[in-house]
């Protein structure tokens, strides 16, 4: 369960803020940044900046929340010996976060995020959608690329009834393929709601509504379907491969026992006729 410290400031007719999530490697470490303003422990969130907010979420993301772009790169730049794995280029996702007294916590249709209150608990909330978001934006696109090198194959197969005769090339794509495959799998888990809800359940609709504006469960679902039939795929590929292997030993073996046979009555016939 979460470890929160809640902190609410006072409304603040029309404040905006900027969220940004960055999806910055494979992993972060975050053993040893607990500090005496951490806000919560999972995920590990404290105060940045000025008036900023930071969490840290252990697949890979840091959110950022009301910072200005030197503390933001400060931030980053603290976290670079903690990432595992870190990519040339980090996966974005922002959103606008007003905070609005008057109004519900609620997301209209290409507007910004209104919440009544800056509490920590909300913050929470926003970042666990957002850090979702980010990481499966990078999923699908490697999903794509890994599409996109099996294709050819596939595309060959489909035409000429017959895989491509380069087989290390072919190799080489499934292998490619598995591993992306390995490496989703292992991912974040979208369908598993951020743990602060345990204690704020009142907070639940706003996860909803921050659900259904990333599609998080639709495009986990996607992106789910994708990599079975790219596992299907490698797989076909793989048996396809190992049955003209099969097939060749085989004629091999035929060849070898016609031989053997050709030399049994060669014998034969060379005995009889030295014989006579």
């Amino acid at each position: 369960m979460t470890d929160t410290t809640s902190s609410t400031q006072a409304p603040t007719q029309n404040l905006r803020l900027t969220a940004r999530a960055l999806l910055l490697g494979d992993r972060l470490d975050v053993a040893g940044l607990e500090r005496s303003d951490v806000l919560s422990t999972t995920p590990l969130a404290f105060r940045a900046g000025q008036e900023g907010f930071v969490a840290l979420f252990r697949y890979g993301v840091a959110v950022l929340v009301g910072l200005t772009p030197l503390e933001e790169d400060e931030v980053i730049r603290s976290l670079r010996q903690r990432i595992s794995g870190e990519f040339a280029r980090h996966e974005e996702e922002t959103a606008i976060i007003e905070i609005s007294p008057d109004r519900d916590d609620q997301i209209p249709p290409g507007g910004p995020i209104y919440i009544k209150q800056m509490s920590t608990e909300r913050l929470l909330v926003i970042a666990d959608a957002l850090s979702k978001s980010a990481t499966l934006a990078r999923d699908e696109r490697e999903a794509t690329a890994a599409f996109e090198l099996v294709e050819p194959s596939v595309q060959h197969l489909a035409e000429q009834g017959r895989r491509p005769r380069d087989r290390r090339r072919i190799l080489k794509q499934v292998g490619q393929a598995l591993l992306v495959r390995q490496r989703m799998s292992g991912g974040v888990a979208v369908e598993e709601k951020p743990d602060v809800l345990w204690d704020r359940p009142d907070l639940e609709r706003l996860y909803a509504r921050l659900e259904d504006e990333y599609e998080l469960k639709e495009r986990a679902a996607a992106l789910h379907r994708k990599l079975e039939v790219l596992g299907d795929t490698a797989q076909a590929l793989t048996d396809i491969i190992d049955t003209e292997r099969s097939l060749r030993l085989e004629l091999i073996i035929v060849l070898l026992i016609v031989f053997e046979i050709f030399i049994t009555f060669y014998q034969m016939a060379v005995g009889y006729l030295t014989g006579h």
